[in-house]
């Protein structure tokens, strides 16, 4: 059975495009897609949709996220004719968090945005937490797991899932102990567990590690079509250390 690795990549926040051009160097031919966020960090970036596209050019598969933060609905209409434009075919539809600047655009839901994809012909993924899947969101073609620290909880909630399509759990790297603090601090759910923070402030390079053991239990589990690799300035290290052992992950499962 295939093992898909879509690999996120950060877009940048200025007109410099050499960001994306040493993340692509990083996965080669690795990544199966390569999915680009919306604003994710609450900054302005370069559009999702352009860097998709330009991902497109290069005749690899990207995964272009598109928020309901900052748009309503026209400006969601635009985003999907420039998408089919550009030869942008797959969205990943999520909330937003909250903005660090102005105000969210407040008229436009996840469950609308779905649906105007499905009117435009166009592929459709779906986020969640480890929750009940709602209904509406069982109408999407694939659903990304957020990241979890508990591979055991992550395992069980996907025996409690049933779901048509293919489902991605989520794997991020935490590039030092300090950045974990802040990222579990302004975001509860991500806040790290004592023993990976312990292991962050004698190695930093240990979030590396972390995820690629988490990686490989995911895929010995035969229970996710793939993952969704959050990598952040790691972006080397992880692909280097995922191009050694991933061929050896079946035999040891």
């Amino acid at each position: 059975m295939s093992f898909e690795l879509i690999a996120e990549i950060e877009p940048p926040v200025t007109a410099d495009a050499s960001r994306v051009e040493a993340q692509l160097a990083s996965w080669g031919t690795m990544a199966s897609s390569l999915l680009v966020p919306d604003n994710h960090t609450s900054r302005a970036t370069v559009s999702s949709l352009v860097v998709a596209g330009d991902l497109v050019r290069r005749n690899l598969h990207a995964v272009a996220c598109l928020n309901a933060r900052d748009r309503n609905l026209l400006g969601l209409r635009r985003d999907l004719l420039t998408g089919r434009y550009l030869g942008v075919d797959e969205l990943l539809l999520v909330h937003g968090d909250e903005p660090a600047i102005g105000g969210r655009s407040g008229d436009l839901s996840v469950r609308t945005m779905l649906d105007e994809c499905a009117v435009a012909g166009l592929h459709r993924s779906v986020t969640t937490r480890l929750a009940p899947l709602a209904a509406w969101k069982r109408t999407a073609d694939r659903v990304f797991v957020q990241v979890t620290w508990s591979i055991d909880d992550l395992l069980r909630w996907r025996d409690s899932v049933r779901f048509d399509g293919p489902i991605f759990a989520g794997v991020m790297v935490l590039p030092s102990a300090s950045m974990a603090r802040r990222l579990g601090a302004r975001v509860p759910e991500l806040r790290a567990p004592d023993s990976l923070l312990d292991d962050l402030d004698r190695d930093p390079t240990a979030g590396v590690r972390h995820a690629v053991d988490a990686i490989r239990t995911i895929r010995c589990s035969g229970a996710f079509a793939g993952v969704h690799l959050i990598a952040g300035v790691r972006h080397r290290e992880l692909a280097e250390q995922l191009s050694l052992t991933l061929e050896r992950t079946v035999p040891q499962c």
